[in-house]
């Protein structure tokens, strides 16, 4: 009797094709050879200002995720994780404000108008808002990954992969 594989319908990439592309742009990312000219003062202040940008970027998702979470406690078990990743890249990148513990805390440093417009209506519809930013930053930190070298550029595409992974599974939780 053959074996046969139980059919299927495939709706997106599978979590192991999404992880190996992850991984395989890090470590195409960091094919880089440490041997070339030291850095002159120009290329260390772009990479500064791009270390500030990519931690200002994550401690401002943070407080997004923080703001969802708590206008939807229902998202939490599916969110709390998530955001736990965002503030580990803007620690990582220097920012030690975003590194407070529980949801609330972030978003209570946002101006209190700004919280509540900031989370769409409906829980869908803040998933789809998480997703599309962490998109967007990924995309941006993908780019910007041409203007810094080393490790900074490799610390860079890990966080840029780790986002396009949150994307999908808030685009799956959202289903």
């Amino acid at each position: 009797m053959p074996f046969t594989l139980p059919s299927r319908a495939l709706r997106g990439p599978r979590r192991r094709t999404l992880l190996v592309t992850a991984a395989g742009a890090v470590l195409l990312s960091g094919c880089t050879s440490d041997s070339g000219p030291e850095p002159d003062e120009g290329d260390t202040r772009a990479a500064e200002r791009a270390r500030a940008r990519v931690a200002r970027d994550s401690a401002a998702l943070a407080e997004r995720y923080a703001a969802v979470i708590a206008a939807y406690p229902e998202l939490t078990e599916l969110l709390t994780p998530l955001r736990a990743e965002v503030v580990r890249h803007a620690e990582a990148f220097g920012d030690s404000g975003a590194s407070t513990g529980t949801p609330g805390a972030a978003s209570a440093s946002a101006s209190p108008s700004a919280a509540p417009s900031a989370v769409p209506a409906g829980a869908g519809a803040a998933l789809a808002g998480l997703a599309t930013a962490e998109t967007e930053l990924a995309d941006r930190r993908t780019k910007a990954l041409l203007q810094v070298d080393g490790e900074m550029a490799r610390l860079m595409a890990s966080v840029a992969a780790a986002g396009a992974g949150h994307a999908f599974l808030l685009r799956e939780g959202a289903k």
